[in-house]
C-alpha cells in the first residue's frame, strides 16, 4: 500500500464520527406520544404479539432487514489472523456495501473466540436478533465446521461469503467462458491451486454445475492433494486424487481446460499456461496480485480467457456482485437458509444478465464505448445498477420453489421496482462521473495552486488518473508545501503567471479585443493577467488547458467574474447558473440556482430551468422539475408565484415533453401521495420531484446549506451551468474531496465540449 493511500485510509476512517456506520431511527421520536409508542408503555404490545408467535418479529421489528456480519478475525483479507478487534474496519466496510448495494442494515459483530464450538454457541445464541448471518474472514478448516453447523442449527440464512461469494461469481464467469469456447463442463479438466475456504467452495459449486470429481486436481502448499496423504482433513479429502503421476502444478496443468487460482501471486508461469488445452480458461484470483500477471498470461497465447480479482483488468471476480443481492432475496421471502438452489439461481442470473445489452451509464462509468458479451466480458460490472433487479428476484424465487421461504411474492414486476427504489438506482452517480473522467483525462488549471487543499486534490487527481493538474502560483512555495505534505509529485506542472511576461502581454491583448468597448484599456487588460483567475481562464480560452477550477480561497462571485469576462456564457443561454447535487435517502436531488442569480426575471428563470434539465440529463437521469414557491398552483398571490408560473409556461412552450411543475411548495413537490390526493393533475403526482429550481438565490442557497447541516445529506457542487467552456468554481473552504469531485465533473464536461 502506498504512503498516500495509507494516509488517506486512516484519515477517511477517523474524520468526523470515527468508523463508517451508525444507527438511525426509522420512526419519529419527537413527542411524548412518540416516546410512549417507541418505548414504555407502547412497546409492550409488539412484545406480546411476538411472544405469541415468533414470526411476528419480522412484522414489528427490523429483523427482516438486518444481517449480522460476524467474524473472529482469524483470516482478514490478506492480513491473516490479526484478531477480532482489528477486523472491525473490514466488518464495518461490509456493512456499508450491504447498505449501499442492497439497502440491508447491518450490525457488525466481532467475537474474540477462536474455538469453533464456542464461536458456534455464541453466534447461535444471537439468532433472535438477525434475519440473516454473513460469516466473514474466518480461517479454514474451522470455517467449514462453523458454517455447516450454524446452517443446520439456525433457522435463518447463514453464509460464509469468503467461501460462497467467490464460488458464485466465478461459476457464472465459468458458464459464460464455456459457452464462448464451446466446452462442456462434464468433459473439462480442472486444476485448482489453493485448498482454503474459497477454493473448496468454488470447486464444490463447479461439481454442482456438472464438473466430474475425477477430472479435478487440487493443490495446496504441499503439492497435488492425493488420497494417500496422511492426516488429510475432510474438506481436502473430498477432492483428493488417486493419480500418482502428478505432484507439481506444472505436471497437473498439462492439458487442463481450466485453472482456478485462490492461492498467492506468481506461482503460475507462462510456460505452464502454454501447456494447457486449447482455449484455456484461467481464473487467477489471488489478491492483490494474481497467480500470473494479467499481461503475461494474455501474451502467452491468443486463445486464453482470463479473469482476476482486480478492477484494473477485464472480468473482475468481485464478491460484491453476489452477497448483497443474495441476502436481499433471501430476506425478502424470510428464507430459513441459503441453499444450493438459491446459489445456483444467482449463478445463472449473473451469467444470463451478462448477455443482455449493457446500459449506456455503465459504459460511461467504466470509460468503455463497447461492452458486450465475450472473452473480456464474462460477468457484469460491479457498478451495474441492474444487479439487484436480476439476482435478488432469482434468489427469492429459488427459495420459494425449494420450500425454504416463509413468505411468497406474487407480483414480481412490482418487486423489481421496489428493489430499485429501495437502494436508489442512481446512487452511484458521482462514482460513475469519476469513472467517466478517467476514461479520457483532461488538463485542469487550478487557480489556487498554493492552497494545501488544492495541492492535495491535485495529487488525488493525478493518482486516480482523473486528469492532469496545472497548479498556478509561486513554484518554490508550492514545492515546499508539497514536501511538507509528504507527497510525491515531481512531474506536476506549476506555472507562475508573474514569470510569464510575454504570455501575459499576449493574453492581455486578446482580452482587450473583447473588452475594449466595455470600458477596459489595453494596459488594464494586460495588468489583469497578473490575477491567476484571469490567467487560468485565458489558458482554457487558448487551449492550453481544458478546465478552469478555482474558488477555494476566495468568495464565489469574485472567483466567477474573471471566467465570465474571459470565457463567457454559451451563445444559446441568457444566464449562467449554479446547481448542487444533494444525495439523501440513497437518491440524488438537483438544486438550482444555488450560487449565481440573485433575483432572476421570469425569462431568466426559464433559462435556468432549461439549463438545469440539460445537466440532469447528462447524468442519465430524467429530470422531474419542481419550480418552488410559497404557493401551490396559485393558492397564494404575489410576485414570486406569478414569476414562477410565467417561467414554467415559457419552458412548457419550449420543451413540452419536459416534466415540470410550478408554482409549488417544497414539501408538496416531494410528496407524491399528497399530490395524488390534493393535486392529482400535477405532472409530479406519480413520482414526485427530483429537481428543484428556486425562485431566487437566497432561497436556493439557504435551503441546500441547511439540508447539509441539519438533514445529514451530502452535496456535490456547486456545478456551474451555461459557460462557453468548462469552468467550475468551488465554495470558499471546500474540502479536498469536493475539489476532486468537481474536477471530475469538469473533465467530463470537457470530454463533451
Amino acid at each position: 500500500m502506498s504512503d498516500k493511500l495509507k494516509r488517506d485510509a486512516l484519515a477517511y476512517h477517523q474524520q468526523g464520527t470515527p468508523g463508517k456506520i451508525e444507527v438511525v431511527p426509522t420512526k419519529p421520536v419527537s413527542t411524548q406520544l412518540d416516546l410512549a409508542l417507541a418505548y414504555s408503555p407502547g412497546v409492550a404490545e409488539p412484545c406480546l404479539e411476538i411472544a405469541k408467535d415468533k414470526s411476528n418479529s419480522f412484522k414489528y421489528t427490523a429483523k427482516g432487514n438486518l444481517v449480522g456480519v460476524i467474524s473472529n478475525g482469524t483470516a482478514v483479507l490478506g492480513l491473516g489472523n490479526i484478531g477480532a478487534e482489528a477486523s472491525k474496519p473490514v466488518m464495518e466496510g461490509k456493512g456499508v456495501l450491504f447498505k449501499k448495494f442492497a439497502g440491508i442494515d447491518v450490525f457488525d459483530i466481532e467475537i474474540d473466540e477462536e474455538d469453533p464450538d464456542k464461536f458456534i454457541q455464541i453466534v447461535k445464541a444471537m439468532e433472535p436478533t438477525f434475519g440473516g448471518v454473513n460469516l466473514e474472514d474466518i480461517k479454514a478448516p474451522e470455517s467449514f465446521k462453523i458454517e455447516q453447523t450454524l446452517i443446520k442449527e439456525m433457522n435463518i440464512p447463514v453464509m460464509h461469503d469468503d467461501q460462497h461469494g467467490t464460488a458464485i461469481i466465478s461459476s457464472a464467469a465459468l458458464l459464460n467462458a464455456m459457452e464462448i469456447v464451446g466446452k462442456k463442463i462434464e468433459e473439462m479438466k480442472f486444476v485448482v491451486n489453493g485448498a482454503g475456504a474459497s477454493a473448496i467452495a468454488c470447486t464444490k459449486l463447479y461439481v454442482s454445475l456438472g464438473a466430474k470429481k475425477e477430472n479435478i486436481l487440487m493443490l495446496d502448499s504441499k503439492g497435488v492433494i492425493k488420497n494417500d496423504r496422511e492426516n488429510l482433513d475432510e474438506s481436502k479429502a473430498m477432492f483428493a486424487t488417486d493419480r500418482r503421476d502428478v505432484s507439481t502444478l506444472e505436471e497437473a496443468i498439462k492439458g487442463a481446460d481450466m485453472f482456478l487460482g485462490l492461492s498467492r501471486a506468481n506461482v503460475l508461469s507462462s510456460e505452464a499456461v502454454k501447456s494447457m488445452a486449447e482455449n484455456p480458461i484461467v481464473f487467477a484470483l489471488a489478491n492483490p496480485d494474481p497467480e500470473i500477471p494479467y499481461e503475461e498470461a494474455m501474451a502467452s497465447r491468443k486463445d486464453i480467457i482470463m479473469a482476476t480479482g482486480r478492477s484494473d483488468h477485464p472480468n473482475q471476480v468481485n464478491n460484491v456482485l453476489g452477497f448483497p443481492y443474495i441476502f436481499r432475496g433471501a430476506l425478502d421471502v424470510q428464507a430459513t437458509t441459503i441453499n444450493e438452489e438459491m446459489k445456483l439461481a444467482a449463478v445463472r442470473a449473473l451469467a444470463e444478465m451478462t448477455k443482455e445489452s449493457v446500459p449506456e451509464m455503465v459504459k460511461q462509468a467504466y470509460g468503455e464505448q463497447a461492452i458486450s458479451f465475450g472473452r473480456e466480458y464474462l460477468i457484469p460490472k460491479p457498478l451495474d445498477p441492474r444487479l439487484i433487479s436480476r439476482i435478488s428476484p432469482a434468489v427469492a424465487k429459488a427459495a420459494i420453489d425449494s420450500g425454504v421461504a416463509r413468505t411468497h411474492i406474487d407480483d414480481w414486476d412490482a418487486y423489481r421496482v421496489e428493489l430499485e427504489e429501495r437502494i436508489g438506482i442512481h446512487q452511484s452517480l458521482i462514482r460513475d462521473v469519476i469513472a467517466t473522467a478517467k476514461s479520457q483525462p483532461k488538463r485542469i488549471v487550478m487557480i489556487d495552486g498554493e492552497s494545501s487543499k488544492m495541492i492535495q486534490a491535485a495529487f488525488s487527481i493525478m493518482d486516480e488518473a482523473i486528469g492532469t493538474p496545472i497548479l498556478l502560483g509561486n513554484e518554490e512555495l508550492i514545492r515546499s508545501r508539497i514536501a511538507a505534505l509528504q507527497l510525491e509529485m515531481p512531474e506536476v506542472e506549476i506555472i507562475n503567471p508573474m514569470r510569464r511576461n510575454d504570455e501575459r502581454e499576449e493574453f492581455g491583448a486578446q482580452l482587450w479585443e473583447t473588452r475594449k468597448r466595455k470600458g477596459m484599456t489595453l494596459k488594464q487588460c494586460v495588468k489583469s493577467m497578473r490575477d491567476r483567475s484571469n490567467y487560468a481562464a485565458m489558458m482554457v480560452e487558448n487551449g492550453q488547458a481544458d478546465v478552469v477550477l478555482g474558488g477555494v480561497t476566495q468568495d464565489y462571485p469574485n472567483a466567477l467574474l474573471p471566467s465570465l469576462q474571459v470565457i463567457g456564457k454559451r451563445a444559446d443561454v441568457n444566464r449562467v447558473a449554479g446547481m448542487n447535487i444533494v444525495t439523501a435517502n440513497n437518491n440524488p436531488y438537483f438544486f438550482a440556482d444555488t450560487t449565481v442569480n440573485v433575483n432572476p426575471s421570469a425569462e431568466e428563470l426559464a433559462g435556468i430551468i432549461e439549463l438545469t434539465a440539460e445537466r440532469v440529463r447528462s447524468f442519465n437521469i430524467e429530470p422531474r422539475i419542481a419550480v418552488l414557491s410559497y404557493s401551490n398552483f396559485g393558492s397564494a398571490k404575489g410576485e414570486v408565484p406569478a414569476k414562477v408560473q410565467q417561467a414554467v409556461e415559457i419552458v412548457k412552450g419550449n420543451q413540452p415533453e419536459l416534466v415540470v411543475e410550478g408554482d409549488i411548495q417544497a414539501n408538496v413537490a416531494v410528496n407524491s401521495e399528497l399530490q395524488q390526493e390534493v393535486y392529482p393533475f400535477s405532472a409530479l403526482a406519480e413520482k414526485g420531484a427530483n429537481t428543484f429550481v428556486f425562485p431566487d438565490l437566497a432561497s436556493g442557497n439557504i435551503a441546500y446549506k441547511l439540508l447539509m447541516e441539519l438533514g445529514g445529506a451530502e452535496s456535490v457542487g456547486p456545478i456551474l451551468l451555461g459557460m462557453n467552456k468548462p469552468v467550475q468554481i468551488l465554495q470558499l473552504g471546500a474540502s479536498v474531496r469536493e475539489i476532486v469531485q468537481l474536477a471530475a465533473i469538469g473533465v467530463v464536461e470537457a470530454q463533451n465540449n
